[in-house]
């Protein structure tokens, strides 16, 4: 969060410069009359799931992207929040053979993810969330948050396949600033077809799968090692009785 013009002002001209120097651009749409800005909500609401996609210049899906968003903010130790609308948003961004990049944009507001091929694997290497909300009460200063989640590999997968994550997924941006993905399917470069490739799972996912098999598998062992236990031991009983 910054209460200073400058690192607004800078964020908003690099990402202008980036759009310009991109070739594979895909322009936003225009909107009629003055741009609404975000409006935080206190109480958290499920975020709506949309299917995004951006192509290159030869018309070919290069980024397919399904995921619900959700913005959380600090302020004054209380928490509020702003769900990505998709009827206000636009996807945009470029497509390389090594780099890719998948910005939303919307009023008041931008998230960007960067895309890495490296060898067979591919991930999102940076994350860039910009929110300028409207002021929380009638007296209240506008502010804008910015954060940035960097020199990561996050949502890595084999060329080919997508990412998937029905779990809930928090990022954060900066101290007042956190990004909730869910669920979410993302995947960029070798998309056949423009569709999915298959899934491949995240930690959390799998983990709630398998801990029900896992303790389902604990609690069949402990019966039969009890079944087990009370057959011996009456088998043992019986023998005594014989010999008496």
């Amino acid at each position: 969060m910054t209460r200073t013009r400058r690192p607004v002002a800078l964020f908003l001209m690099l990402s202008s410069l980036h759009w310009l120097a991109s070739s594979d651009e895909v322009p936003a749409v225009n909107s009629r009359g003055a741009p609404k800005r975000p409006v935080l909500q206190p109480k958290e609401t499920a975020p709506p799931q949309v299917t995004y996609t951006l192509k290159n210049l030869k018309g070919e899906v290069c980024v397919r992207a399904s995921l619900g968003v959700e913005f959380v903010v600090r302020e004054n130790k209380k928490k509020y929040y702003f769900n990505l609308d998709p009827r206000s948003t636009q996807a945009t961004g470029n497509c390389r053979n090594q780099k890719s990049v998948l910005s939303f944009v919307f009023a008041g507001g931008n998230l960007e993810f960067t895309f890495i091929k490296d060898g067979d694997v591919s991930y999102v290497r940076t994350i860039t969330g910009l929110l300028i909300p409207a002021p929380t009460c009638k007296n209240c200063q506008n502010k804008t948050y910015i954060g940035i989640v960097d020199h990561e590999k996050l949502f890595s997968a084999k060329n080919g396949l997508s990412f998937q994550c029905k779990s809930e997924t928090t990022l954060i941006l900066s101290d007042n600033l956190r990004l909730k993905l869910v669920p979410l399917q993302i995947q960029a470069f070798d998309l056949a077809g423009g569709a999915f490739g298959k899934e491949v799972e995240c930690w959390e996912d799998y983990n709630k799968r398998m801990i029900p098999i896992v303790l389902g598998a604990v609690a069949a062992a402990i019966c039969l090692i009890a079944i087990l236990t009370y057959v011996l031991v009456r088998e043992h009983r019986g023998r005594g009785y014989e010999q008496l």
